[in-house]
């Protein structure tokens, strides 16, 4: 599904059942697997899949650094939400991601965040270069340019 946003990528996502605690809303701990679920759906059909028998797989062998979340509103029982996303920063080896979790007609902003990822080199785990490929690819989810 696409669907048209001014920047980045509107990716719906499925909270399933064990998505939730015990009180019926999404666990707090589950919004960082919900924005990787949107990220795969993304990248994966536009060749490049997390597949380590992907011939790709090499560039985008990422590690999270950092990631952090806001919490706005529950994210009450099972169905879809909209993760809205975008990259902020795109250097060397990291991409820097803001996202929003929102209700599927725009109206509730569940939670926002921010993640950085770092592409390493798979035989050392040190910082490497974002292949030109994967800079290309990353350029097209370039969000607005940030305010002073």
């Amino acid at each position: 599904m696409n669907i048209v946003t001014d920047f980045g990528h509107l990716q719906p996502v499925e909270v399933h059942f064990d998505d939730l605690d015990a009180m019926g809303v999404v666990h707090n701990g589950r919004y960082a697997v919900l924005f990787e679920r949107a990220l795969a759906a993304h990248w994966s059909p536009r060749g490049w899949a997390f597949d380590p028998s992907s011939p790709r797989f090499a560039e985008i062998f990422f590690v999270v650094r950092e990631f952090s979340i806001r919490y706005r509103r529950p994210i009450l029982g099972v169905g879809p939400v909209h993760v809205h996303f975008w990259i902020d920063d795109l250097g060397e080896s990291n991409v820097d991601y803001s996202f929003r979790f929102q209700s599927t007609d725009g109206e509730t902003v569940y939670a926002e965040g921010r993640r950085r990822q770092v592409k390493v080199d798979r035989q050392t785990l040190r910082p490497a270069p974002l292949s030109p490929a994967v800079r290309a690819a990353c350029e097209l989810l370039l969000g607005p340019p940030a305010e002073n």
